[in-house]
């Protein structure tokens, strides 16, 4: 078996089967834990709900709807960092929910917006651990986008799950990454594999695989190094760790997860179609959020790449590092 994504691998599949049920067990039936949920998302999403969304209420109050309404809604949700391409997908959607329902009123259209934006996010994939040991997951991404925070809170959150982790230092040209990792590793009681500075990532990678197969492992976290997406010679040594990760493990890397920065905004769909396209990119992690007024990039990431977002970093401590949630993250935008 040599799944390249998460997406492609059946195990994968059968257990996203499972995950749904029981993700929609636990966030809509517990009710008591909804509220808390709800208002932790809609504390991340602070910036980008007044920054982005802020004139909404206004926007649509009690007046008809007018081409003006349609100028001003298409200037916010470009203003919010959904791109050009899906405001125009979104507004084409709403003027034919307009027409086919009658509506008149502006203010009818809050209900309809959000309901257009929610369809457009779909529920995470959750990576199974069944079948597959050790479950090999490379992050990548550009610098400073917070790679190796992430794999730190990725790590906490496995460990907490009852599963052994073990991170590989594979930034080899940024010493602080590998001694921030290892000082997450000593917290956390997970081991690091690393290299001397400037030496071969991939040789890095390499070990870590082998190692975790020795020790019986049941998932390793690769750091990469940030690279920026224009520079060929980068991508091409980034491709190298990919291919030989794969060598220390018939079907590995079963998951690349692309952490990116959520202050970016359009930015970061660039970044993820050159990672998508250089190595197989089968998630994306939204760092940053809560300190963005740009998160409506999510929607173009999902539009334009098919890409399922993952996690979202809804604040600096490990558990805030939480499962994307579709409805949570349209409700906290929107106020």
């Amino acid at each position: 078996m040599q799944p390249s994504s998460l997406i492609e691998n059946s195990e994968f599949i059968r257990y996203l089967i499972h995950f749904n049920a029981v993700y929609h067990k636990r966030h809509v039936i517990i009710r008591p834990a909804m509220a808390e949920f709800f208002s932790r998302w809609k504390d991340g999403l602070t910036r980008t709900s007044k920054a982005a969304f802020g004139r909404l209420a206004g926007l649509l109050g009690a007046t008809e709807i007018s081409a003006n309404t349609w100028d001003q809604l298409e200037e916010l949700l470009i203003q919010a960092d959904l791109g050009l391409e899906t405001t125009q997908s979104v507004l084409v959607a709403l003027k034919a929910t307009v027409k086919r329902d009658g509506l008149t009123r502006a203010s009818e259209l809050q209900l309809v917006l959000k309901a257009e934006l929610r369809s457009r996010l779909s529920l995470p994939p959750v990576l199974t651990f069944a079948g597959v040991k050790p479950v090999v997951i490379l992050l990548v991404g550009v610098n400073g986008s917070g790679k190796t925070t992430t794999a730190a809170k990725l790590g906490q959150r496995y460990s907490q799950e009852g599963k052994s982790v073990l991170f590989g230092a594979a930034d080899t040209f940024r010493a602080a990454a590998v001694d921030q990792l290892q000082v997450w590793g000593s917290r956390l009681k997970i081991d690091v594999i690393s290299g001397a500075p400037e030496s071969d990532p991939g040789a890095v990678a390499f070990s870590a695989v082998q190692a975790a197969l020795a020790r019986g492992v049941d998932i390793v976290l690769i750091d990469t190094a940030g690279r920026l997406h224009t520079r060929f010679n980068l991508m091409e040594e980034l491709k190298k760790v990919y291919r030989v990760v794969g060598k220390a493990f018939d079907g590995a890397p079963h998951a690349v997860w692309l952490v990116l920065d959520s202050t970016t905004g359009q930015n970061a769909l660039q970044q993820a179609k050159a990672f998508k396209d250089s190595v197989r990119v089968s998630g994306v992690i939204l760092s940053k959020l809560d300190s963005s007024a740009r998160g409506g990039m999510a929607f173009a990431i999902q539009r334009e790449l098919g890409l399922p977002i993952l996690f979202a970093g809804l604040g600096e401590k490990p558990e805030d590092l939480t499962p994307f949630d579709p409805d949570a993250f349209v409700s906290g935008i929107l106020g």
